[in-house]
């Protein structure tokens, strides 16, 4: 929920409802599913085909091109190519960026269950957490705030976060990271990363599926199933389907949550050359007794905290529950001439309910002194509509092929947050050390207007690769952007309204050096359209980030390997800082800002992929350093050096059933400075530290396995932390999962 270190948004505009509520569309989807077999369409004569070939089909080939880079099935760690940087479909090593790719192999190995689990997990991003359910995601020294949903732009406010960083992985088949700005693609952000969440596709034409249960700390529970059928005898209609449930407690008192996924999806061919695909899906997260604000780090006499990992500032009352529904739909057409058309929309809506309690202050030694307390309830609506389309395809010039695409993506958001508020409950905890979250629920208010935003995107983007010769392709490509956002987060700032037009350029150049080896360099862009004020009054001018990129990329073993070193430079022209002093004329609280420039330098390392058969590996290493133009160190609470890496080899042999695997998570010290009871700032560091993962997973049968996890075996203790008030939350303990899957 929102703190007064956020620009936030308020409800006036009024909220965009559902035409088809979940079930409603679920039975229109399926119904639509049972009579395309009827329609004289390309099914007829598939079917004879089929009939004919049904003795040599091998393998299934879907001629929509997001399926062709699934990485579900293959067992590996790396893929042939991804579209997060650019339109354009390029294998890792012809993209002149950074870019990882968390597979579908490595996000069972790992037992990755949500987009935290993931950023926790890849090479140069990592995760600050606030407290029990918000976090701040960073790449480089930049807030992440850029998600994708197959190549397309939603809008997402880590703020507020409904339940994001929690979203489950069941629907997705990977997730494409890339590093440095990503304005061709993204839009409107900071220089930092961009994930992209790609969608599982119907892609079988035969009755398969998987069924999972798991058990693990703190008593969860859990279970998957993923099925996927052809509708009809031909194949050329096929659906999916999958559904997860997760709950269980934490090792924080009293917290416990309750996680449901459903997703539904069809695939059908209406010609050899078109394919329609479309679903839905709801991912529900309910989280009893959440914490709001973390631990804090001095007691009153101004020594410093040592708390148990389960303490908790939350109260048995508190909740958060929020939910995420998804409906897309999909067009892909090939022409006879290689060109490519892609259509598609996506609609979501988010929602979430809240009743927290914060507890603030320095606690005295066994009750000496009190915290304040202040309970909070907030209800929030967000619904967004991304239009996009893409087009593209080979050209001959100069008798050389080269590549161009043309898009449009449109995004609308509507946010909306009420509150209620509390008519008690504001009496504090007189004795924090001893406290159990025996709080008395508050009488609250009806719901009330709180804040609001509208935010409109456009985004007209080209791009092109020349081949200039075999060995050297240059790639070039801009986006034009308009951003308009009407915004009020009445306690704290004025009303604002944003209307920026900005150009974004792209440009690399990718060498062949051998067979195997590449040297590349790129320049990207991105703006950030900010409403802080300075001491006039006036809105500051957008944040501009440019990211200068070289280095080499690597591909061996027919692409199953892939390697990378990079030494980047991240420039962040107009960032806002506080100034201290009150706006003229504003809100109450209200401060003026002053824009600064940051830089960020650094370099990173990378492979992945299968050393060998039956070993796979990932591993990299990310160093930078980011600074002002005075030289003083900035981002210190996310480290400025990460190792992230995970394995796993099958045994041979007699063994063979056997698959062992482990990594290493290790970042360096982060630090921050927060004001102490005496009111001096003094600073806060967590040290240095190594999370130790392991797994283990034999094959009972052909069908069925047995996997064992186990996440921080030497039961490391960390903390992140939250400068502006003074406050810290533990990391997790050790951790084991005991896991079966059976597939068919």
């Amino acid at each position: 929920m929102p703190t007064t270190t956020f620009a936030q948004l308020d409800p006036a505009a009024g909220r965009s409802k559902l035409a088809l509520k979940p079930l409603t569309l679920v039975v229109h989807l399926l119904a639509v599913g049972a009579l395309l077999p009827a329609m004289p369409v390309y099914a007829q004569s598939a079917a004879a085909t089929e009939a004919d070939e049904a003795t040599t089909l091998e393998a299934v080939t879907i001629t929509g091109e997001a399926v062709q880079d699934v990485t579900e099935g293959t067992g590996s760690y790396t893929t042939g190519a991804a579209r997060t940087s650019t339109p354009l479909s390029m294998s890792l090593r012809e993209t002149p960026q950074s870019i990882s790719v968390i597979t579908q192999q490595r996000i069972e190995d790992q037992d990755m269950q949500t987009i935290l689990d993931v950023v926790n997990n890849t090479t140069g991003v990592s995760v600050n957490r606030y407290e029990t359910d918000r976090a701040q995601f960073n790449a480089r020294g930049f807030e992440i705030n850029s998600l994708m949903i197959d190549g397309v732009p939603t809008i997402w406010e880590q703020p507020w976060s409904s339940g994001e960083m929690f979203s489950s992985l069941a629907m997705y088949d990977r997730v494409e990271v890339v590093r440095g700005a990503n304005g061709l693609m993204a839009g409107a952000g900071d220089p930092s990363a961009s994930l992209n969440l790609v969608r599982k596709r119907a892609s079988s034409r035969e009755l398969t599926g998987s069924v999972e249960v798991s058990a693990g700390s703190w008593d969860t529970y859990g279970t998957e199933g993923d099925l996927s059928f052809a509708v009809n005898e031909a194949g050329t209609i096929r659906a999916r389907l999958v559904g997860e449930f997760n709950e269980g407690d934490s090792w924080i008192d009293l917290k416990s949550k309750q996680r449901e996924t459903f997703y539904g999806t069809m695939d059908i061919d209406l010609t050899p050359d078109t394919t329609l695909w479309f679903g839905l899906s709801r991912q529900t997260n309910d989280s009893d007794s959440p914490m709001w604000g973390g631990l804090p780090i001095w007691y009153a006499d101004g020594s410093r905290t040592d708390w148990s990992r389960s303490k908790t500032t939350s109260a048995e009352w508190s909740k958060w529950d929020s939910t995420y529904d998804t409906y897309f739909i999909n067009l892909d057409h090939r022409f006879a001439n290689d060109w490519e058309l892609n259509l598609s929309y996506n609609r979501g809506e988010r929602s979430s309910d809240s009743y927290l309690l914060y507890l603030s202050g320095n606690p005295g030694r066994d009750g000496s002194a009190p915290m304040s307390s202040f309970p909070g309830s907030y209800k929030t609506e967000t619904v967004q509509d991304d239009y996009s389309i893409r087009f593209g395809g080979p050209v001959m010039l100069l008798g050389r092929e080269h590549e161009v695409a043309f898009g449009y993506i449109y995004s609308q958001q509507d946010f909306d947050a009420d509150n209620r508020v509390a008519q008690s409950g504001f009496g504090g905890v007189a004795n924090f050390d001893a406290y159990d979250g025996d709080f008395p629920a508050p009488t609250w208010g009806g719901l009330a207007p709180y804040s609001y935003g509208d935010l409109t995107q456009k985004g007209l983007y080209a791009v092109t690769r020349l081949s200039v010769t075999d060995d050297l392709k240059v790639i070039l490509g801009a986006r034009d952007n308009r951003y308009e956002k009407t915004s009020d987060d009445t306690p704290f700032t004025s009303p604002s309204r944003l209307d920026e037009h900005e150009l974004t350029p792209y440009a690399g150049i990718v060498y062949d050096l051998t067979e195997n080896l590449s040297a590349y360099a790129s320049y990207t862009d991105i703006f950030q359209p900010q409403a802080r004020r300075d001491i006039t009054g006036q809105q500051l001018d957008s944040v501009i980030g440019e990211s200068y990129e070289t280095g080499l990329k690597a591909e061996f073993f027919e692409g199953r390997l892939n390697a990378s070193a990079a030494i980047f430079k991240i420039k962040q022209d107009g960032l806002a800082e506080s100034t201290g002093t009150a706006v003229p004329g504003g809100m109450v609280g209200e401060f003026a800002y002053e824009p600064i420039d940051v830089t960020s330098e650094g370099f990173e390392l990378e492979v992945s992929g299968e050393l060998a058969p039956d070993w796979n590996l990932m591993a990299g290493y990310t160093q930078f350093e980011v600074e002002d133009p005075e030289g003083n160190a900035r981002s210190t609470r996310f480290p400025t050096k990460l190792l992230r890496t995970f394995t796993t080899y099958r045994l041979p042999g007699a063994f063979n059933k056997l698959t062992i695997g482990g990594g290493v998570n290790w970042q360096d010290s982060i630090y921050t400075y927060a004001t102490n009871p005496a009111g001096n700032r003094e600073k806060i560091e967590q040290e240095a530290y190594a999370l130790v993962n392991l797994m283990a997973r034999y094959e009972v049968t052909d069908n069925l396995t047995a996997q064992l996890n186990v996440d921080n075996l030497t039961d490391e203790e960390y903390f992140d932390m939250f400068e502006a008030y003074g406050a810290l939350t533990y990391g997790a303990p050790r951790s084991v999962t005991a896991s079966a899957k059976y597939r068919f």
